[in-house]
């Protein structure tokens, strides 16, 4: 049974998702302080979490931070703002996901499914054999989860590594932002497509030499996007 940790102050919406959670036969803990949900997302083992942004104690984008500094494990972001700066700074420090209050519980039981079974599919590749992509000086290890750039490792979130992937997987082929949404996010008419293009931000800031030139991720205006070879 996965085990998913909800970090929100406010009990009433914090209860009415882990009962739709518990429902769809999740086994869910609530913390109300920012604090105590990282102490408790840091030292316990979890599958996924879920945290609010606004949070006595600590933010809900530091706590992003700090787990993902320690850990890959799938977090959607929750928050009542519904600015797109909020929504890129979450995604950018490691968020899986983002939701804007408010929504419909099944929206939320959706999202957790769909994160989960990608990720569980994707931890269970470590009994293969190593396969590895090697192109110009980046360096793949699809079952290690590793990325490295000239010899030198590259942290990457799990989505991040995804989305590497499947691109370079597919070379000299031109794919839409929907296209990799619904190939990366297992997800079609929820979510943000927005998402993808502050992924591929991430990623060539981490791989490129000069992301205004970029050697790997090429710009399709208009189109979407392309892994040069």
């Amino acid at each position: 049974m996965s085990r998913i940790l909800i970090v929100e102050d406010e009990e009433s919406i914090a209860e009415l998702e882990k009962d739709y959670l518990e429902l769809s036969g999740f086994e869910v803990e609530i913390e109300n302080n920012g604090t105590t949900g990282l102490t408790r997302a840091l030292k316990e083992e979890f599958d996924l979490f879920i945290l609010d942004l606004m949070l006595p104690g600590m933010d809900g984008f530091e706590i992003c931070k700090k787990i993902r500094q320690e850990k890959n494990t799938p977090i959607l972001m929750v928050s009542a703002k519904k600015d797109d700066i909020d929504k890129i700074r979450g995604l950018g420090l490691g968020a899986d996901d983002y939701i804007t209050k408010p929504f419909s519980p099944s929206e939320l039981v959706a999202r957790v499914k769909a994160h989960l079974s990608r990720y569980d599919r994707l931890i269970g590749s470590s009994v293969q054999k190593n396969e590895i992509i090697e192109i110009r000086g980046l360096k793949i290890d699809k079952t290690a989860r590793r990325v490295y750039v000239n010899g030198e490792e590259r942290q990457f979130t799990t989505k991040e590594f995804d989305l590497l992937t499947f691109l370079a997987e597919n070379p000299n082929r031109v794919y839409t932002k929907e296209e990799l949404f619904r190939n990366i996010w297992d997800m079609e008419s929820i979510g943000d497509i927005a998402t993808v293009t502050v992924h591929i931000k991430k990623i060539r800031e981490k791989i490129e030499f000069d992301t205004s030139k970029p050697q790997y991720i090429e710009t399709i205006w208009g189109v979407g996007y392309r892994f040069k070879i």
